[in-house]
């Protein structure tokens, strides 16, 4: 997506002036992302990205997103460093907006993982699961930590603002939905990232470098980053009118994981929930989308309700 909001170069000089990195020399936009703005700085100093919060994002949910990534740079966690201004914070304010500036780091996106790269995604994934699980984020409060609540307001939101019988009758349908998972309160929580689309990972020299944008990182069960590698692998979004999720290629990402970090007897047997918890999820991204009768996130559901909790467990598991 292009970007839409501009930054003059008199604006971005007067942005870098609270920072101890350099003077200003050239900047470019960044357009991998879809969401915010980033743009490539060029100082005297080297390369930075000044990210912009332009949509959905209040100062308290970027204060979670930047006190994380401090929180995993001293756990070594490959991810890009934010920098403090000379007040000592993390974050700024323009127009009424946040915005940080990051560490800028060498890369490439993909157009596809192969297996040995989809391996060392995976097995940074469990990592990260490894460094959050004693940690207590910064204002969770004020993320979409996603949950079976969430999922009511957000779904009851979407309806309420399309305002037709479609949208009515997809609430109750999903509604109903909720109503069906069973999410223990026992069940393992933590820092997920939540979107491991290829413009969000880097490689270097076919080696994974960084995990970036943690634009929809939040606290949720540990198993719902799980859910989104076997989708990438497994269920892609691209094939999804094909019914079927790959089992085999499902359980091969599980192995896989479960190298680094191992799955709980609750989150083995609740796998089946929290994979209908993020259909559900990307439900709301596209409420609009579809007749009631017969949409994406239908047949996906239908699909895992035809195996059912117990048999998709023994399928992955047994």
């Amino acid at each position: 997506m292009a970007v839409k909001t501009k930054f003059s170069r008199s604006s971005l000089v007067e942005i870098l002036s609270n920072y101890n990195l350099g003077e200003y020399k050239s900047s470019k936009p960044l357009t991998a992302g879809t969401i915010q703005i980033n743009i490539l700085l060029q100082t005297a100093k080297g390369k930075f990205v000044f990210r912009y919060y332009r949509q959905g994002r209040s100062k308290d949910s970027v204060l979670f997103e930047v006190n994380l990534i401090k929180y995993l740079k001293k756990k070594k966690y490959p991810c890009p460093n934010v920098f403090k201004n000379k007040q000592g914070k993390l974050i700024g304010i323009y127009n009424k907006k946040p915005y940080a500036v990051f560490e800028f780091i060498e890369g490439e996106h993909l157009k596809n993982l192969d297996n040995n790269q989809q391996k060392q995604l995976i097995k940074k994934v469990a990592e990260l699961h490894n460094i959050t699980k004693n940690y207590r984020p910064f204002n969770k409060k004020h993320r979409w930590n996603y949950d079976i609540k969430l999922c009511r307001k957000l779904a009851q939101k979407e309806a309420k603002k399309i305002n037709t019988e479609n949208s009515r009758t997809k609430l109750k349908w999903y509604q109903n939905q909720l109503f069906k998972l069973r999410l223990p309160k026992s069940l393992p929580k933590g820092v997920c990232h939540g979107d491991f689309d290829l413009s969000n990972i880097l490689f270097k020299n076919n080696k994974f470098n960084a995990l970036i944008d943690w634009d929809d990182a939040n606290y949720t069960y540990f198993v719902y980053d799980l859910v989104e590698l076997i989708e990438y692998s497994a269920w892609p979004w691209s094939r999804s009118r094909k019914k079927a999720l790959n089992l085999n290629k499902a359980r091969k990402v599980i192995s896989e994981y479960m190298k680094y970090r191992d799955l709980n007897n609750n989150e083995k047997r609740h796998l089946f929930d929290v994979f209908k918890l993020s259909i559900l999820i990307d439900c709301i991204w596209f409420f609009k989308r579809g007749n009631v009768k017969d949409f994406n996130e239908k047949r996906k559901i239908d699909y895992l309700d035809s195996l059912g909790r117990e048999k998709f467990y023994q399928k992955l598991f047994t």
